[in-house]
C-alpha cells in the first residue's frame, strides 16, 4: 500500500514492528472485535500492550485520551493511532482499516442477505455465545484498564461520579469527559503535582506546520471525493444524498454509536424514509452481534436505501455501492483527525498540566467503560429490561429478573473461568462460546 502523504510526520522511534506482523495483529483485532467499544479498546490494549509488548501502558492511554475526545468511533480511532504509532501513516491505514473491513463485509453480506430474504433469525442464533462470551471480555478489559488509570482516591471519585453521570443521569458524553479534564487541569494547577508519563521515546522530530497543513488538506479532499465523483456523474441516483447526509454526522458525532443512531433512525425512517422502525431495529440487531463498530449499522441504512432506489443500478451492486459509501463518508474522517492531531498530541506527552487533565480523561474512561459493560451485560443475560427512576432527572435501566437468559449466564461464567481463571487467549474463548451459542440454538442443551 503506498502512503497518500508521504511528508506528514510519523510518529518518533518506532518499535521493530513489521507490516505483515502488524497486518496481522489488526486482522485478529478486526475479527474478534464484538462488543462494542468497550470491548474493542480493552481487546487492542490486551494485544498492543500486554501479549506483544508493541506500547507502553501510558503511550497506549496517551493515544486512547485523545481518541475519547474527538467525533465518531473511538476505538477505530484507537486503532489509527496505534497503527500511526508504529508504522508512521502507512501503519494507520492498515490498522484503521483492518479493524473495520472484516466487520464491514460480513455487515454487507448480511444486508444482502436481508435485503433479499427479509430473514435475521440464524444470525441471531450464530452469534448468540459470542455477545455472552464479550461480557467477560469487557469486564476483564476494565480491571487491567482501571488497575493502572486510577492512581489515587481523587481518579477514583472521578471514575464513580463518570459512571453515575452516564448510567443514572444520562449527560452528554462530551461533557463528561471535559468536566473530567478540568477538574484534573484545576488539580494541577492548585498544587499537586501529577506525573507525567516518561518519555522512553526520545525526542520528537520538529513539526512542519506547512506540510500538516497540505496532508490535512490532501486528506480532506480524499475523503470528500466521492462526493464529486458521484455528483457528477451520469445516473448517479440517492448516491449523492447519502454521502453529503452521513459524511455531515460523521464530524458531529460526539458520544459513540448510541449518541447518535436514534437521530439517524429518526432521519431515515421519518424523513427519508430509506426504512421501516421494524427494519432499523434488525439492522441494530445485526450491528450488535457481529464484529466491527456499533456504527456500521450505518452501512445497513446505505445498503438499503441504495437498494431500493437502485436507479438503472443493479439493485444488490448499487446496495453495495451504497454501503460502502456510507462506510467511508463515517470513517474517512478518523483518519483525518488522527494524522493531523496526532504529532500535536504527542508533543504534549511531558507537559504537567496536560497530563494532569489526560489522566482525568483516563479515570473518567475507566467509569465509561463500565457503563457500557453493565449495558451490555444488562441487554444480553436479560430479555426484558426496564427503567427505574428514582428521581427527577435521573433514570437507569433496571432488568426483570424473571427474565434472566440461563444459557447466556452460562456461557459467560464459562467465558469468565477460561480468561480469570485459565488464562486462555480470547479467540479461543470466543471459538467456545460460539459453539456453545450453536449448540444452544440447536436445542442440543437446555
Amino acid at each position: 500500500m503506498t502512503e497518500p502523504c508521504p511528508s506528514l510526520p510519523l510518529a518518533p522511534s518506532r518499535p521493530a514492528v513489521s507490516k505483515a506482523d502488524l497486518s496481522a495483529a489488526f486482522f485478529r483485532v478486526g475479527l474478534m472485535s464484538f462488543g462494542g467499544p468497550a470491548a474493542q479498546i480493552g481487546l487492542m490494549h490486551r494485544l498492543l500492550v500486554e501479549e506483544k509488548a508493541w506500547l507502553t501502558e501510558a503511550r497506549f492511554l496517551h493515544a486512547l485520551n485523545y481518541c475519547m475526545l474527538l467525533p465518531g468511533p473511538e476505538a477505530q480511532q484507537l486503532a489509527t493511532y496505534t497503527g500511526w504509532l508504529l508504522q508512521g501513516v502507512r501503519g494507520g491505514l492498515i490498522a484503521g482499516l483492518l479493524f473495520v473491513l472484516p466487520g464491514l463485509a460480513v455487515m454487507l453480506g448480511l444486508s444482502a442477505a436481508y435485503a433479499l430474504w427479509h430473514d435475521i433469525g440464524w444470525v441471531a442464533g450464530l452469534f448468540f455465545g459470542l455477545k455472552a462470551a464479550v461480557i467477560a471480555i469487557v469486564f476483564e478489559a476494565l480491571l487491567r484498564i482501571a488497575r493502572r488509570a486510577l492512581k489515587d482516591g481523587f481518579h477514583l471519585l472521578l471514575a464513580a461520579l463518570a459512571f453515575l453521570a452516564l448510567f443514572v443521569f444520562s449527560l452528554p458524553f462530551p461533557l463528561v469527559v471535559a468536566l473530567a479534564a478540568f477538574c484534573g487541569l484545576l488539580r494541577t494547577v492548585v498544587g499537586v503535582r501529577i506525573a507525567a508519563p516518561p518519555v522512553e521515546e526520545g525526542p520528537l522530530p520538529p513539526l512542519q506546520p506547512k506540510t500538516l497543513a497540505l496532508s490535512v488538506l490532501a486528506w480532506t479532499a480524499l475523503w470528500l471525493s466521492p462526493l464529486l465523483i458521484f455528483a457528477s456523474a451520469p445516473q448517479s441516483g440517492i448516491f449523492p444524498l447519502l454521502f453529503s447526509f452521513f459524511a455531515k454526522l460523521a464530524v458531529v458525532t460526539f458520544g459513540g454509536a448510541y449518541a447518535v443512531l436514534a437521530y439517524v433512525g429518526q432521519v431515515a425512517v421519518e424523513h427519508y424514509r430509506w426504512l421501516s422502525p421494524q427494519e432499523m431495529l434488525d439492522g441494530l440487531a445485526l450491528a450488535e452481534t457481529t464484529p466491527g463498530p456499533l456504527v456500521l449499522v450505518l452501512s445497513f441504512i446505505g445498503f438499503l436505501a441504495a437498494f431500493r432506489a437502485s436507479g438503472g443500478w443493479e439493485p444488490v451492486v448499487a446496495g453495495l455501492v451504497g454501503g460502502l459509501l456510507v462506510a467511508w463518508a463515517t470513517f474517512g474522517p478518523s483518519f483525518l483527525f488522527i494524522f493531523a492531531g496526532a504529532p500535536l498530541i504527542e508533543r504534549l506527552r511531558g507537559e504537567a498540566r496536560v497530563a494532569g487533565a489526560l489522566s482525568a480523561i483516563t479515570a473518567a474512561v475507566v467509569g465509561v467503560i463500565l457503563n457500557l459493560a453493565v449495558w451490555l451485560a444488562l441487554h444480553v443475560l436479560f430479555a426484558d429490561v426496564g427503567e427505574i427512576r428514582p428521581l427527577a432527572g435521573a433514570a437507569f435501566p433496571w432488568p426483570q429478573l424473571a427474565s434472566l437468559q440461563f444459557p447466556a449466564l452460562a456461557i459467560t461464567l464459562v467465558s469468565a473461568l477460561l480468561l480469570f481463571g485459565l488464562r486462555q487467549g480470547v479467540g479461543r474463548v470466543l471459538t467456545l462460546a460460539a459453539i456453545l451459542g450453536l449448540l444452544w440454538r440447536g436445542g442440543l442443551w437446555l
